[in-house]
């Protein structure tokens, strides 16, 4: 028998796959490489379907005669290792972000001898297609609950936006670009205390209470699928930290974080310039425990922000705190700075991974602005959230907007400024 060589996904198997396994089992005995959960992660995708499910449900095709990981989007490692006499494709990787691994197909296979066969891509039919018709119906409490565990565990650093209302979520939800042969998205959004109470024409001090925010929260919920990561400040007093993380966790966010001060509320950018006080560990680490004592699952995460740096109470301090976070329960620690310079961002990283490589690591980059994602993943950063921006953008249009109204007593010198009102309720789906 021929040995046919077949690379999929199968995370929804549908008719497609089965033209492709069908095209292939016409020339000789059919084996899948199944790509593991990090090989879907090199190609910005996410399967819903553990590798062991979707291993399962092939296994039972009488079509496919073997299934083997392939652990990277590349297929060279397989290729190399069973030298198949074909390999079956679906013609849709003659462009775009895959092209780059039918070329290295190509070489291969010339080297050894084998053909590359390609049928006609079920565009009507696609994973995307599917998954998108599915996502209308709107996404459940606990698929949306697990996915940034799944993402941190599988993913290369993840882009997590800023989100303070529906409209500017679905931003985070839909916005893509394409640079070199990647496609670009953010996977997840954030949901700032900051923007949640400037949005109000409130105080940045706790001052919007968490019935309001997870008020917010569901709204963003109704039109979006990805996961969202809960700015929720100090956690508030130790026996109210435990209802905190019980409503968030009901409610479907994947996430929260919290800061290990004490006492009214003051934005960590302003460091020492206002009076603020860093909890004891002991009663930090307290905090953390009690929060995870609370959870009901296990895909909801506790992420400790260490606000050592910016007190100035020392890198010595940070790390020693960071440690005992982790000891105490926490599933990531966030560290931040208010200096432009990345320098003891990047020493804080280093030194931490030295002795711990395993827990997710976040920043908040909106001082040291310079460093790209690129550079935080090789760092050892598994998360990097844009926390303010979306809003911060907001604020000068308006105010633009509002003063060309009163200088020119109309509105036609603001237009260039406004998005046109057909592309906002192109925004929305559902609208037409």
């Amino acid at each position: 028998m021929k040995k046919v060589y077949v690379c999929l996904i199968a995370d929804l198997l549908h008719a497609g796959h089965i033209r492709v396994l069908n095209e292939a089992k016409k020339h000789g005995e059919v084996t899948v490489g199944l790509l593991s959960d990090a090989a879907i992660a090199e190609l910005n995708e996410t399967a819903y379907l553990s590798f062991n499910q979707r291993k399962e449900v092939l296994e039972a095709l009488a079509i496919v005669s073997k299934v083997v990981p392939q652990n990277s989007a590349s297929y060279r490692e397989n290729l190399v290792k069973m030298a198949p006499d074909y390999i079956v494709h679906g013609d849709d990787w003659c462009e775009g972000p895959l092209l780059k691994y039918r070329k290295e197909v190509v070489e291969i296979i010339a080297q050894q001898g084998g053909q590359l066969i390609e049928i006609p891509y079920s565009k009507e039919i696609s994973d995307g297609n599917i998954k998108n018709q599915l996502l209308k119906y709107g996404i459940t409490t606990v698929n949306r609950l697990g996915r940034l565990r799944n993402l941190i565990r599988n993913h290369r650093t993840l882009r997590i936006l800023e989100s303070h209302s529906p409209l500017s979520a679905l931003f985070a939800e839909n916005c893509s670009v394409i640079k070199g042969d990647q496609v670009l998205s953010f996977d997840g959004m954030w949901s700032s205390s900051l923007t949640d109470s400037t949005v109000r024409g409130k105080p940045d001090i706790e001052a919007v209470d968490l019935t309001s925010r997870l008020n917010t929260v569901n709204d963003i919920f109704e039109v979006t699928t990805k996961p969202m990561i809960f700015d929720a400040d100090t956690g508030g007093k130790v026996e109210h930290f435990e209802f905190t993380v019980k409503s968030l966790e009901r409610t479907g966010v994947s996430a929260v974080v919290i800061e290990d001060k004490i006492g009214l509320k003051k934005n960590s950018l302003f460091g020492n310039d206002v009076f603020q006080e860093q909890d004891t560990i002991e009663g930090f680490c307290h905090k953390i425990e009690v929060g995870k004592r609370a959870q009901l699952g296990t895909d909801f995460m506790i992420i400790a922000r260490v606000e050592s740096l910016i007190l100035e109470a020392g890198m010595a301090d940070a790390l020693l705190r960071a440690f005992a976070y982790v000891e105490a329960g926490a599933d990531g620690i966030m560290i931040h700075s208010r200096h432009k310079d990345p320098g003891e961002i990047m020493e804080f990283i280093s030194k931490f991974r030295l002795q711990d490589s395993i827990t997710p690591l976040v920043v908040v980059p909106t001082s040291f602005n310079a460093v790209t994602v690129e550079e935080f993943a090789s760092a050892g950063v598994n998360v990097v959230i844009y926390a303010n921006h979306m809003l911060r953008a907001a604020y000068p249009a308006m105010s633009a907007v509002a003063e060309s109204i009163l200088l020119n007593g109309r509105t036609l010198e603001a237009e260039p400024q406004c998005m046109s009102v057909k592309n906002i309720l192109e925004c929305i789906p559902g609208t037409k």
